[in-house]
């Protein structure tokens, strides 16, 4: 059993500068460093995310006894933003079950950020100036290219994902054997984009798709329109997905039944329901102001930037060595 780190002394060194170049980044443009819980009563409902949870052992009176480790930081970032904190970001640890791989481990480092009067197009553009001065410290450079959802499936599917049926995107993936039990619409999406398009992407050039399907909105709002669209937001560097934002919903009611519908979805499949976030709600109902956020994956960054596959590579001790 190995004691030894699985990054070398060199991408820890760079993991450090990132971080340094992140801060100052911010900073310039003053958005206020934060920390949020790692623990909450409420768990992420999105039947695509399993949450690590744990039992608090102290006395009753001190909340629900079932925590939830966080898959992301975005709850408690606006629940700050709808208490008038402004702009803000946080660096720090996330957690996913199940999710380990070349490309996962189930504790990770995610960045996230709000931008009050933002929408999705605006924060895709600082998204990425953040990237391009990020791969500046390993002497990459990359072209910079804005595609909607539905362009990006017609140019390398050849398929609307608007219109086409449940056996259009089972058709395009007759190559790959893919088990059909319990698939969805929007899952036969996601294995399009990730078997058909990802690969086909040029690793010289940053894509930032938006506007998504309404089925894709997860948090975001959409815009009335033929088709109507969420207001989402993806930043691809070849292959790899490497930041997702939204023009955020402001809605209360509308977030709640967002939640609803997740649970139910949960309930299919078997799966555990976490309790819905009543004080993410309750933010939302006080006032939550236009803004837009983004999670970056950190991790996945830093595998790009030293041309890597492996997260491995990037980790001082990955899980099966923690």
């Amino acid at each position: 059993m190995s004691f030894r780190p699985s990054a070398t002394r060199d991408a820890l060194l760079l993991r450090a500068r990132l971080y340094a170049l992140i801060r100052a980044f911010f900073a310039e443009r003053r958005v206020l460093e934060v920390e949020t819980p790692i623990l909450s009563e409420a768990g992420n409902t999105d039947p695509n995310i399993e949450s690590f949870r744990t039992d608090f052992a102290g006395h009753a009176d001190h909340g629900e006894r079932t925590r939830w480790l966080r898959t992301s930081p975005e709850f408690p970032l606006k629940r700050l933003v709808a208490a008038g904190i402004g702009d803000c970001f946080e660096l720090g640890r996330v957690f996913r079950n199940g999710e380990a791989g070349r490309r996962h481990n189930p504790e990770f480092t995610m960045l996230e950020w709000y931008r009050v009067g933002f929408d999705h197009r605006k924060l895709g553009a600082e998204v990425a100036e953040l990237i391009i001065a990020a791969l500046a410290l390993v002497g990459r450079t990359v072209a910079v290219r804005d595609t909607t959802y539905r362009e990006l499936f017609l140019e390398h599917a050849a398929l609307d994902p608007f219109t086409a049926s449940t056996r259009d995107l089972h058709d395009a993936l007759s190559d790959f054997g893919i088990c059909t039990d319990g698939l969805a619409r929007d899952d036969w999406l996601d294995l399009v984009l990730t078997h058909r398009i990802e690969p086909a992407l040029r690793g010289d050039t940053l894509l930032l798709v938006h506007d998504f399907p309404p089925s894709k909105a997860a948090l975001a709002r959409i815009r009335d329109g033929n088709p109507a669209v969420a207001e989402r937001f993806e930043a691809l560097l070849g292959p790899v997905e490497l930041a997702n934002g939204y023009h955020e919903l402001t809605d209360a009611a509308e977030q709640r039944e967002r939640f609803i519908v997740d649970r139910a979805r949960r309930r299919d499949r078997g799966l555990v329901e976490p309790p819905l976030d009543e004080r993410l709600i309750a933010a939302l109902e006080h006032r939550l102001p236009d803004c837009a956020g983004v999670a970056l994956g950190i991790d996945r960054l830093l595998m790009t930037m030293l041309g890597t596959s492996e997260i491995r590579d990037v980790l001082a001790f990955p899980f099966d060595r923690a």
